[in-house]
């Protein structure tokens, strides 16, 4: 898959050469417990403004929301081939890319996952911003200049997933992210990683996320709860197709997560007044 990436590079003008980790190599390092050659790792710094729930406060009721949500499309990847997920949202501002980081720490959570967000949002790309990162060469970067995206990927700690984010502005995103080198791209990638996850701009006004629909799968629709309208929705599904939108996240919902650490309060404590009464008998 490298070869016909660096040959697609080298027919559009550019003579870099371009060296892939190949998927092989990848998960046999991976398995030796060595360090990647290609893809090293960047510490996140968590504040409460990123709204890492699934790393924050695991307990709470949106994790467990998460973690739910990567059991049922779990069970869609069993089912059929599902790896390539696109998350999007009806409006802006409705928390599409809250939701990809969330999802992907639940995917990377469990240890057996290997998983990779890619910021497609090359007209506001947040991601570097919101977990505390230095800038490096992105997406953007691989699209225009032939750059590796294995190498370019790098890995978040402590949160276990893989970003490959916007990169560079560019003056021609919707041409980019149509072009046949994300393509390409995607082709490469998909042989290193159990899941993607493609964070894209709304699909209102701009038609970035319609352009990416043929790269991906599956798509996941983000709402919020009370802000984004109805049609607005309906308009979303009817571009995509029912068929694709595999699922709706209800975002921003309140009251629930009172309701919840209440019930979970009483669990421990009952726990630990029943773990209390055995040990004094023995």
């Amino acid at each position: 898959m490298s070869h016909v990436f660096e040959a697609l590079c080298k027919s559009e003008g550019h003579a870099e050469s371009v060296d892939f980790l190949s998927p092989e190599a990848f998960f046999q390092t991976i398995e030796n417990g060595s360090e990647l050659p290609s893809i090293s790792s960047e510490k996140a710094e968590i504040r409460p403004e990123s709204r890492l729930v699934v790393w924050d406060n695991p307990h709470s009721l949106a994790a467990d929301r998460y973690r739910l949500l990567r059991i049922n499309l779990e069970k869609l990847q069993g089912a059929g081939k599902l790896r390539s997920l696109l998350l999007t949202s009806a409006s802006a501002q409705d928390g599409k890319t809250t939701v990809a980081l969330n999802l992907a720490m639940a995917f990377a959570g469990d240890g057996k996952h290997k998983v990779l967000v890619i910021e497609a949002d090359l007209r506001c790309p947040t991601m570097i911003r919101r977990l505390g990162l230095k800038p490096w060469e992105g997406l953007s970067d691989c699209l225009t200049n032939g750059l590796d995206p294995i190498s370019a990927a790098r890995r978040v700690e402590p949160l276990g997933f893989y970003l490959l984010p916007a990169g560079g502005p560019v003056e021609n995103p919707t041409e980019l992210l149509q072009s046949e080198r994300l393509t390409q791209l995607l082709h490469v990638v998909s042989g290193c990683f159990d899941w993607i996850l493609i964070d894209s701009p709304p699909t209102s006004p701009i038609a970035d996320a319609l352009v990416l629909k043929p790269r991906a799968d599956a798509c996941l629709l983000v709402v919020r709860s009370g802000k984004t309208p109805r049609e607005a929705v309906d308009d979303a599904i009817r571009q995509f197709g029912p068929g694709f939108v595999v699922g709706i996240v209800l975002n921003g919902l309140e009251g629930l997560d009172r309701e919840y650490s209440e019930y979970y309060r009483k669990y421990y404590s009952q726990a630990k007044a029943k773990k209390s009464t055995t040990a004094t008998k023995a």
